[in-house]
């Protein structure tokens, strides 16, 4: 059962609200007229002074009005002073202790329920002093009645918290009440408002009673509203405890209670209501051998085993064979053993009929109890797949009761499924129609319950709910969902992954921990966002030991810490040292003696290192040749470089060092029996220093989002996928290969900021502004995967190419490699980047751009004022290569 969770107190709720108060309050008065007229003689026998006491309360719209009560305490006068009731000077009275224990003294306000002072559920009323003190906050509150019970009502006894031992004679401060309790009681107030509709009143009186007979459930957890998750009746009850302790003998005996009533009301329906004399002989005799029968088969299909909160169709199916079977084996013993042939043969089908019915109606009405949602402030959820994935989170909503997701329909292209209900949800229509379902509904989420949608159609329905300003959420992969994974708290927000524009990922791992497992393993960048993953993901293949090589002590501290946090600090070995150091690196490559490195330490930032070429060459090209010669020099099996399509047809020192870089390992290849490889890929979603952190950190100082140019596209994948990708491209094995992987259509940055937008809760344009800034130096407005004279085949695993490099290999590249690590002009950035071009003849820079007579991509980028507007200039003449055009790829 799921309360209702209206907003106001308007409309028809008011109205019926009103209706049961007069009709309930009338009731009680005429029912407990008696009750009324002992006590008040009780009262006036046990002690001297009035039987009914009133006091000022605050009402409805501050309006006050005289609460009344029994008398419970010494009291001369029949109204009680605005004083703190609980104080230590009270007296109770004899028969006043017993009214208090069981709040028989708030009877009398009743009569403020017919005078329409009060209502039977509300707001408690407080005290004209109090209210004062707490204006702004009761504001809200006395927006309606008071009433004679509410939440508050149920956890305080004489002001003091159900979970702090309350008894008559508890005595709490008038400062502790001010400063603790009507804060918390006030937080009760507002928690009813948010959840009050006609059957959580109801749920209230009903709790109340059971709380007057010591069956408390609520409450325990009241004076913490936020952690609500509806609490079951009985908790911590003796009855519950005697419930639970006899709890197969009570089923027994519950059951052989139901197949009594089933027979007999048998035996009433087939002589509509008045059983003859003989009949009602016949079912005396014959149900002992039925009580038998059915008790034998109950016991042998195991109907008083199961726990009935979870009962299914599969306990239904047992149900249904074990009375048919009974009623099979029951019939020939009456036919044929005992023989009594005028037992009325149509009071078997009845009687299997209406005992399979009170069978499954009683345990499914207490698993309709225990998914009742009553405290929780529920979300209205609309649901964007009405298939497996739709239908096993709709039930997992519905079956738990701490679910705060309340599912109003299904959308879905199945037109067959169009207005038809699944678990009582509706399918509303298709994903067309996706905008007039929500202006209709009106959900406060969305969940995609697609899990083997392509990321396109994820796209197109972000774009379709972006006027909407709607969270939007979703399940895990399909295959989650196909092992029966699927669960409420596996529900995630739609991340930026989601939306990548090929598929993931998924090889076999049994290859990677043939290669790993019980080997020395030598991971430089460890810090860096890629470095760090393949610890993570090295770790977890039992290497003899693990060698984080890292220069800078932060991000080395972090990752060392993480791994040893998780209990692999006997495997991880923390190195502070830089590539670039030949002593210390010979140093730590001599003394831990891996079997393999992954090199992943690089500078990768375009506009740093385009200011900065000396660092570049010094970092990328010499610092990968010193790591490769030490490998070579003391016997590394595996050396795995961590590459960036950058390094093709580069425009950019970063690119043109990272292709320094491979063909630093191609050359060593060459005359070393270290396998050595290179992996290349495209841009990596959240690494450090990356465009999506500054995307969101822009999207969260509420823009502008800058954008280079409208038209540059690039590459993505996850930072798991790019690891995965290198641990499993190192066990290809093959020394000098370049691998990289089928990485699908290139996405545009500007329609990546839009989506981040999206996903962050914003709307693009209106709320968080993009502006474009132009290419900044050594950017494309495309990358690529593929350089001129490389051919990619496929290689012996799915989705990772092979390149097959150009035969024309330059042998002499060490040479002049050696060369420039030996000129002293590091500082010089022009002679730095002469030198790297004539080292890189694919490199063209900003610089040779020019010399060619071509605008340049940063200089030719005109700004505009509106947005979207501007162009990239380039001017077309036959003198700029080939290479150049490949470059741009610009409007001319």
């Amino acid at each position: 059962m799921i309360i209702l969770n209206p907003k106001s107190w308007k409309g028809s709720y008011k109205v019926v609200k009103r209706v049961v108060d007069i009709l309930g309050a009338g009731f009680v008065v005429l029912l407990c007229a008696p009750m009324f007229a002992f006590i008040a003689l009780l009262i006036r026998l046990s002690s001297t002074g009035p039987v009914f006491v009133k006091q000022c309360r605050m009402g409805k719209a501050f309006q006050p009005f005289y609460r009344y009560k029994f008398r419970t305490i010494v009291q001369a006068n029949s109204e009680i002073s605005n004083e703190f009731e609980t104080g230590e000077h009270v007296s109770f009275t004899g028969i006043g202790r017993i009214l208090r224990k069981f709040k028989l003294d708030e009877l009398p306000q009743i009569f403020n329920v017919l005078k329409g002072e009060m209502s039977l559920v509300g707001p408690r009323p407080e005290l004209p002093y109090y209210v004062d003190k707490f204006k702004d906050e009761y504001k809200e509150i006395l927006t309606v009645r008071p009433g004679l019970m509410d939440l508050a009502f149920l956890t305080y006894i004489d002001f003091l918290p159900l979970g702090e031992k309350p008894t008559v004679n508890s005595a709490i401060s008038e400062s502790t009440y001010i400063e603790k309790t009507l804060p918390e009681k006030i937080k009760l107030a507002k928690l009813y408002l948010e959840h009050a509709s006609f059957l959580f009143d109801l749920a209230l009186i009903g709790q109340t009673f059971l709380n007057l007979l010591g069956l408390r459930s609520v409450l325990l957890k009241m004076r913490h509203p936020q952690s609500l998750t509806g609490e079951v009746f009985f908790q911590d009850s003796v009855i519950r405890k005697f419930i639970v302790r006899y709890r197969r003998f009570l089923v027994v005996i519950f059951d052989f209670g139901l197949i009594v009533l089933a027979n007999y009301m048998a035996f009433l329906l087939r002589f509509d209501g008045k059983i003859p004399d003989d009949s009602l002989r016949i079912f005396t005799e014959m149900l002992p051998w039925l009580l038998m029968i059915r008790g034998a088969l109950f016991i042998f299909f195991s109907l008083n085993e199961g726990l009935w909160r979870y009962v299914s169709i599969w306990d239904v199916k047992k149900i249904f064979v074990g009375v048919m079977l009974g009623t099979v084996v029951f019939y020939a013993m009456v036919a044929w053993v005992i023989g009594e042939a005028s037992y009325p043969r149509s009071v078997f089908i009845i009687d299997s009929i209406l005992l399979i019915g009170f069978l499954v109606g009683s345990r499914a009405a207490v698993r309709l109890f225990r998914e009742r949602k009553v405290l929780n402030q529920m979300k209205r959820v609309l649901i964007i797949g009405a298939g497996d994935a739709g239908a096993k989170i709709v039930r997992e909503m519905q079956a738990d009761p701490s679910c705060t997701y309340e599912p109003i329909g299904f959308v879905d292209n199945d037109p067959g499924k169009f207005g038809k209900r699944i678990h009582g949800v509706k399918v509303l229509g298709p994903r067309a129609d996706l905008q007039t379902i929500l202006a209709v509904h009106n959900p406060e989420e969305v969940l995609v319950a697609l899990p083997a949608a392509s990321a396109a159609i994820v796209r197109e329905i972000t774009t379709s709910l972006e006027i909407f300003k709607l969270p939007i959420k979703t399940l895990p992969k399909l295959e989650a969902v196909l092992d029966g994974k699927v669960a409420i708290n596996q529900i995630r927000p739609l991340a930026i992954e989601d939306l990548l524009q090929r598929p993931s990922v998924d090889l076999n791992p049994e290859p990677v921990n043939r290669l790993i497992k019980g080997k020395r393993v030598f991971v430089t960048g460890a810090g860096g966002s890629i470095g760090s993953e393949l610890c993570r993901q090295i770790i977890g293949f039992n290497p003899k030991a693990l060698i984080l090589y890292e220069r800078h002590e932060n991000s080395l501290y972090s990752i060392g810490s993480e791994l040893v946090d998780n209990g692999q600090s006997s495997l991880v070995h923390p190195v502070l040292g830089d590539i670039t150091d030949v002593h210390r690196l010979d140093d730590t490559i001599k003394a831990y003696s891996p079997d393999i490195i992954f090199h992943a330490a690089a500078h990768k930032h375009v506009p740093l290192m385009e200011i900065n070429p000396g660092e570049a060459v010094k970092n990328n090209i010499l610092g990968t040749q010193l790591v490769a010669e030490a490998a070579v020099k003391y016997g590394v099996e595996h050396f795995v470089l961590i590459s960036t399509d950058k390094a093709v047809n580069p425009s950019s020192v970063m690119g043109a060092t990272k292709r320094g870089a491979e063909l630093v390992l191609q050359a060593i290849a060459q005359r070393s029996s270290t396998c050595f490889l290179t992996v290349r890929f495209g841009n990596v979603l959240g690494s450090n220093g990356s465009v999506v952190p500054r995307f969101q950190k822009q999207i969260k100082a509420g823009g502008p989002v800058t954008v280079t140019h409208p038209e540059v596209r690039r590459y993505f994948m996850s930072i798991p996928e790019a690891v995965c990708l290198v641990l499993h491209a190192a066990t290809l094995g093959e020394s000098g290969a370049i691998y990289l992987l089928e990485m699908g259509e290139q996405i545009k940055l500007v329609d990546l900021a839009r989506n981040l937008i999206r996903l962050s809760g914003h709307l693009p344009d209106r709320e968080v502004p993009i502006e474009f800034v132009g290419l900044r130096p050594g950017e494309k407005l495309q990358e690529e995967l593929i350089g001129k004279g490389e051919q990619a085949i496929p290689s012996s695993l799915e989705k990772i190419l092979k390149l097959r490099p150009d035969n024309s290999f330059d042998y002499s590249f060490l040479q002049r490699v050696q060369g420039l690590a030996e000129d002293p002009t590091f500082n010089n950035r022009e002679l730095v980047i002469n030198k790297l071009q004539q080292l890189i003849p694919t490199f063209l820079s900003t610089e040779a751009l020019d010399q060619n007579g071509s605008t340049s991509s940063q200089s030719a980028y005109m700004s505009s004022d509106k947005v979207g507007e501007q162009i990239l200039l380039v001017n077309d003449e036959s003198n700029v290569k080939d290479a150049v055009q490949n470059f741009l790829e610009a409007k001319g």
